[in-house]
């Protein structure tokens, strides 16, 4: 029988990605989105891969959604073995210039919305004494990135989260994998694209911030990729917490944990945009020069 593999997100991106290279693994895969007329492109990669993908509607913003999303999954396939929370949004500001609600907005998503999905996944997990959680942060939510604030802070809320559930649900035989990707090929970044700059008091983080995504766009990724690390995070026989993978994820990460506190203010200090980035590659392995 095959295994019932959950992926939130699935109608773009990585999520659509990660969907196909499941389903061409055996699993038998539900990918969720908010609307049936998003999954255009993910019904063509996937017929083109001779693969099916069970759609439901499901939002991950939506307590009643998620209930109900579930319910479906459930009725269909009577469990869940693997779930992959992927859906995400983005979103730019610093500190200064970002309303709470854009906080709450992202949070809602990228925080909330894979709690819910896990507490909706969790019983029929634990009665099993089986089953695996994917949450798929970032490379930022190990690296604050600059201009970021709601979307570094959500990612970094939920690596604090998986870590904790780690611990959890080890005892119950249910393991958790955080898997960070760098820059991939999607098109949440054609939709983060707002600069509030509401004081002018902050054109270099903004500048900067859309620098490294400038690059990293040029160097992105297959999501095919990421679709790989999850699939090898919930088969590996000895399993990891963490997974790095695409552009620029692995030397930022090491790159950020050999660095001392005040190197890491410092850089922020540096007034001219080739320090900046000379700084950049020197401690992370990552150009992000124009």
């Amino acid at each position: 029988m095959s295994q019932v593999t959950v992926v939130t997100g699935a109608n773009s991106g990585i999520g659509r990605a990660t969907a196909v290279y499941l389903a061409r693994q055996g699993q038998r895969v539900f990918g969720t989105l908010r609307s049936l007329a998003k999954a255009d492109k993910l019904n063509a990669l996937a017929k083109q891969a001779g693969v099916p993908i069970e759609l439901v509607v499901l939002d991950v913003a939506d307590d009643e959604s998620v209930r109900s999303g579930f319910r479906e999954i459930f009725e269909r396939a009577g469990r869940v073995d693997h779930l992959v929370n992927n859906a995400g949004v983005g979103g730019n500001a610093v500190t200064e210039e970002c309303p709470v609600s854009l906080y709450h907005d992202v949070m809602n998503v990228n925080l909330y919305g894979a709690v819910r999905c896990i507490q909706a996944v969790l019983p029929q997990m634990r009665e099993r004494r089986s089953g695996t959680i994917v949450n798929v942060s970032s490379v930022v939510g190990r690296v604050a990135a600059i201009g970021q604030q709601p979307y570094f802070a959500s990612k970094w809320a939920l690596e604090g989260m998986s870590e904790g559930l780690a611990q959890e649900l080890a005892p119950h035989g249910i393991r958790v994998a955080i898997v960070q990707p760098g820059v991939t090929k999607s098109a949440i970044f054609a939709k983060n694209v707002d600069a509030p700059n509401q004081t002018g008091a902050y054109e270099a983080p903004y500048r900067r911030m859309f620098q490294f995504y400038a690059r990293g766009i040029a160097e992105a990724t297959d999501p095919f990729e990421v679709g790989a690390v999850i699939h090898a995070a919930i088969t590996a026989r000895e399993p990891k917490l963490r997974y790095a993978v695409s552009w620029g994820a692995q030397g930022m990460i090491e790159g950020r944990r050999r660095m001392s506190d005040e190197e890491w203010v410092a850089i922020g200090a540096l007034e001219k945009d080739g320090d900046y980035y000379d700084a950049f590659q020197r401690h992370f392995g990552v150009s992000i020069h124009p």
